[in-house]
């Protein structure tokens, strides 16, 4: 089946028809993204960002030019945006400029995590469960519903059946108590 087939098939609906055209042109496509990104990851990215686009807007393909080299021009497009967003946030390893020093090696900072570290972070976890434990339990289910399953004030407010400002309310002092509990934890010996 042609491309021009596949396109009028698309446009009505027939979302394998689309499937099609993407499995037909995605290698090429995705090696000339490649060729302007140079990394894999961000052409595999741009590449579906274009499909998205193209099908989004597959009514406005008016034919003039091939299927291929309209998608083509999307995906160059939207690599090139990449290149624009991601300019200026790349600093070259090899090297960074110091002004006291001039230029010198750059070397990067081990993000893992240290035992100390380790161990301080999951002391703050269970002083920060132990805060939310010894809530009463209205001002607890606030802070559940608020920060375990990320409601929103008015999803709080209909979960529990009260106002928005009275879930607003109860969250603030909720806050303000687990504060004051681990302040007072912190100056226990």
């Amino acid at each position: 089946m042609s491309d021009n087939l596949l396109v009028s098939a698309a446009r009505s609906g027939d979302s394998s028809a689309f499937v099609e055209l993407s499995k037909r042109h995605s290698k090429k496509i995705q090696s000339k993204i490649y060729q302007i990104t140079k990394n894999w990851h961000d052409a595999e990215d741009v590449l579906q960002d274009s499909l998205l686009k193209a099908f989004v807007h597959l009514n406005s393909f008016e034919g003039r030019s091939s299927f291929s080299s309209w998608l083509t021009r999307i995906a160059i497009n939207s690599a090139l945006m990449l290149l624009r967003k991601n300019r200026g946030l790349e600093v070259p390893i090899d090297c960074a400029h110091d002004d006291s020093e001039g230029w010198r090696t750059w070397e990067p900072r081990d993000s893992s995590e240290t035992p100390e570290g380790h161990y301080v972070r999951r002391e703050r976890e269970e002083m920060l469960k132990s805060a939310i434990l010894r809530l009463p339990i209205r001002m607890r289910a606030v802070v559940e519903l608020r920060h375990v399953q990320e409601y929103s004030a008015s999803e709080i407010a209909q979960v529990l059946g009260i106002s928005v400002a009275a879930a607003k309310s109860r969250l603030s002092r909720a806050r303000l108590t687990i504060q004051a509990s681990l302040s007072e934890q912190a100056m226990a010996p």
